[in-house]
């Protein structure tokens, strides 16, 4: 026997024992069998992969600020104007569903918001370059992706021109998704006036550095103080997926539900470089500008829970006559599964919606493993045809719209910093129902009798990717 196999051997034991005990803190059973596996089967790269991905930590000093953030925007919520403080017309079973939400992201449900919902990918951005254009004191934009692309110059070339006419142009990027268009864009919106942060830089030897595939996913924006936009959009080509461009949608907001928006954006602007988020021109009094009911839910793991798979796994429990979810990347984990089938078992209609296209073959190949399961318990599967549906979002019966950034997955549920944008209006559902619809005309709806019927091989692929659902 060579001199190192006994070495190296003992090291492997000593990594599977002590990771047995320590893998297993704070994390779910499901979570910490799959890390396990890789560790038992590949001691040493499973060590390494542990260190690099495993840990769903930030540096103290985020969840510090996090905190302080929070106390914060409760503070500032008090001191609003009465007005827009509201009890959300909700029947009865939903009725607990805004303070849930409150006390899960800090902002508690306000009335008097107008609501535009933008289906349209070049509608959206065009509407968003108009309101850049016509800013007279502020514009924020937070993405994940600024791509360096033809909409990447759209978006950057107004920047500049409303910062070299006055307005302060604030621009925050996640560092790794955007790290193109932070180097191509970065200098040149600097030296408009333009404020360009990095978000969730990553290096050993950066202050507050996160881990890598901790992510600012979020992608919102605010005009002035009065015009919010907030969904799934990103500031990238809709040719994501050659042949198949992205379907996303946005929400544009006037009205009160817009302070929570600048809050959230002036929050990740705090906690990621110190700087204040208390400036009194930022958050002009917003007067009612609509009919809807909203509120804001950030998630992300500074909150040390999962916000927003609380909130869905108790509109999922809540629902009594229908729920659609539609989802570009479905890896969800087993509390959110026994919701879903839950739901469909005791009599609601359950859709879920996701794209026959895919820009992650290796998500798609665990997504498709839970197919069986869900249509065994009653739920719809419909598999999107013309484009990549990159759109995030749920209704519930008639009167809970939900869209944002955040997909069905652990890495959404955990791992991101993300939004979601909740409207308590039925007409607002009824045209959030109306896309879903579109959605559905164009989708294959699959049979369990059929999906049975694929080759054995697929299926052995499919259930070998779900093993690594902590890794997606």
């Amino acid at each position: 026997m060579p001199s190192w196999s006994i070495p190296y051997i003992a090291s492997a034991w000593a990594i599977r024992l002590i990771m047995l005990v320590y893998v297993p803190q704070h994390r779910t059973a499901a979570a910490a069998r799959t890390w396990l596996l890789l560790i038992f089967l590949l001691p040493w790269p499973g060590l390494l992969i542990y260190a690099l991905f495993g840990r769903i930590r930030v540096p103290r000093a985020r969840v510090e600020q996090q905190l302080l953030a929070s106390r914060r925007i409760v503070q500032s919520q008090l001191q609003q104007n009465a007005h827009s403080i509201c009890e959300s017309e909700l029947p009865s079973y939903l009725a607990h569903i805004p303070g849930l939400a409150a006390r899960l992201g800090d902002f508690g449900a306000v009335a008097g918001n107008a609501i535009q919902l933008l289906p349209d990918y070049t509608d959206s951005i065009s509407r968003l370059v108009a309101d850049i254009d016509s800013a007279a004191d502020h514009v924020h934009l937070l993405t994940y992706i600024l791509a360096v692309d033809a909409t990447g110059e759209r978006v950057v070339s107004a920047l500049s021109r409303a910062a070299l006419r006055g307005v302060q142009c604030r621009v925050m990027a996640d560092a790794v998704g955007s790290r193109a268009g932070l180097n191509r864009w970065g200098a040149k919106l600097r030296r408009d006036g333009v404020e360009v942060i990095a978000m969730l830089q990553v290096g050993f030897f950066r202050h507050n550095a996160a881990r890598f595939d901790l992510r600012n996913h979020r992608k919102l924006a605010v005009i002035d103080g009065r015009i919010g936009y907030a969904g799934s959009q990103n500031i990238i080509d809709p040719g994501f997926v050659p042949e198949h461009p992205n379907e996303e949608l946005v929400a544009r907001v006037t009205g009160p539900v817009v302070a929570q928006i600048q809050a959230v954006l002036l929050a990740d602007r705090f906690i990621e470089t110190g700087a204040t988020f208390e400036i009194p021109p930022l958050f002009p009094e917003l007067l009612p500008a609509g009919s809807s009911t909203a509120q804001l839910l950030p998630s992300g793991p500074g909150y040390q829970r999962d916000n927003a798979e609380e909130l869905f796994i108790a509109l999922l429990y809540a629902a009594r006559q229908r729920v659609v979810i539609t989802t570009p990347y479905f890896v969800p984990d087993e509390p959110f599964l026994v919701a879903l089938r839950s739901a469909a078992r005791r009599g609601v209609e359950v859709r879920l919606i996701v794209s026959l296209h895919a820009n992650q073959p290796f998500t798609q190949l665990a997504q498709r493993s839970y197919y069986d399961d869900l249509l065994s318990a009653g739920v719809h599967i419909h598999l999107y045809r013309p484009r990549f549906l990159h759109a995030k979002h749920l209704s519930v019966d008639e009167t809970i719209a939900l869209l944002g950034s955040t997909n069905i997955d652990i890495r959404s549920f955990s791992l991101n910093a993300e939004v979601s944008f909740i409207v308590y209006d039925r007409a607002i559902t009824a045209q959030l129902r109306s896309v879903q619809e579109g959605y559905l005309a164009e989708s294959d709806l699959l049979d369990l009798s059929s999906w049975r019927q694929r080759p054995l091989s697929q299926r052995i692929v499919e259930n070998l990717a779900r093993l690594a659902d902590s890794l997606l």
